[in-house]
């Protein structure tokens, strides 16, 4: 992914989910918040349909999905879940549509992942599609042609917009260790080998040829390598989840280029740090790796630590400021 280490992020985003069921309010918080790196708000208190998973069983083709007690199950029709995430959909592209008016530069749009979807959509017999290797292939190639046509609906919306995927694989950690548990709870599915974990990510990732690819996970141990080797052009993740085990991976990630979204900015309410305080972890990961200070505010994108749908509005609002002004702390001092 050469080509993509080119690209610039914006200094400080989202993750993906808010607060609310307003979608102008929301994309008029979204832009007006975070102006170099708007992002495609998920609105998932809405209900289903607009939770992540629904959202992106919404995007599959030819492949549907409907809420069951017991989660989204594939079925063989579109049906009222269907059309409602779609509809959503459409209403928040509608909204950012209208406050980015005119607006050249990164836009963010995000949906999950091919393993974490494998790991939560069930099948007719109710067991997760992770369970059968020819269903989760099915699901990959869907989810890709799904995909392709949300990013050029969005390029069309915004024509100015240097579009940013971002994959959501919180699950990603469980799949690659055999820790996703099935129907009944008492056993766990196998691990899925490493190259098809990769390999699979690798076709859904070449989907935005055009353009960089960000996986997010806000799950501890994220595997910084594979990602990398899988094309992924960002990493995005939870900072307060990093351990001193991590150095290594992410400093090699760092000198080949990849991009980093930091989580520093709790994703719920409670009190935050001043700007420069929300940082100084990632000044110290710097110091510790012995990377050049001048590569920080060009490596480095601030987010929150996770999506923000748990926060209340108001406190929404105030972390992305902040995740703002933590990012110019970060850019003006970077020892």
């Amino acid at each position: 992914m050469s080509e993509n280490s080119e690209f610039r992020f914006g200094s400080a985003t989202g993750v993906g989910s808010m607060p609310g069921g307003d979608a102008r309010e929301t994309a008029k918080t979204v832009t007006g918040s975070v102006e170099d790196f708007p992002f495609l708000a998920e609105l998932p208190a809405r209900g289903p349909g607009a939770d992540m998973i629904g959202r992106t069983a919404g995007m599959l083709v030819e492949l549907y999905a409907r809420v069951e007690p017991s989660g989204w199950r594939i079925g063989d029709r579109p049906g009222r879940d269907t059309k409602r995430a779609r509809s959503w959909l459409g209403e928040d592209l509608d909204a950012l549509e209208e406050f980015t008016q005119g607006y050249e530069g990164p836009v963010k749009v995000q949906a999950v992942g091919p393993w974490t979807l494998a790991a939560a959509l069930e099948l007719k017999n109710g067991e997760v599609a992770l369970s059968d290797p020819g269903a989760c292939r099915d699901l990959a190639g869907s989810l890709a042609e799904g995909l392709r046509s949300h990013l050029d609906e969005v390029r069309r919306r915004i024509p100015g917009a240097q579009l940013v995927l971002q994959l959501d694989e919180p699950s990603l950690t469980a799949v690659l260790r055999g820790q996703v548990k099935s129907a009944s709870g008492y056993r766990t599915h196998r691990a899925v080998d490493r190259q098809a974990v990769e390999a699979t990510l690798r076709d859904v990732v070449g989907v935005h040829g055009e353009g960089p690819v960000v996986v997010h996970s806000c799950a501890p141990d994220v595997p910084f390598a594979l990602l990398r080797r899988a094309g992924a052009a960002a990493v995005s993740f939870d900072f307060f989840l990093l351990t001193e085990r991590d150095d290594d991976v992410i400093g090699e990630a760092v000198e080949g280029g990849t991009k980093l979204l930091a989580g520093v900015v709790p994703g719920t309410d409670g009190p935050l740090s001043d700007p420069a305080g929300s940082v100084m972890g990632v000044r110290t990961l710097w110091r510790r790796l012995g990377l050049h200070p001048g590569l920080l505010a060009e490596a480095v994108t601030v987010t929150p630590s996770c999506g923000l749908a748990g926060a209340s509005p108001a406190y929404a609002r105030q972390a992305l400021a902040h995740c703002v002004r933590a990012a110019r702390s970060l850019a003006d001092n970077p020892e």
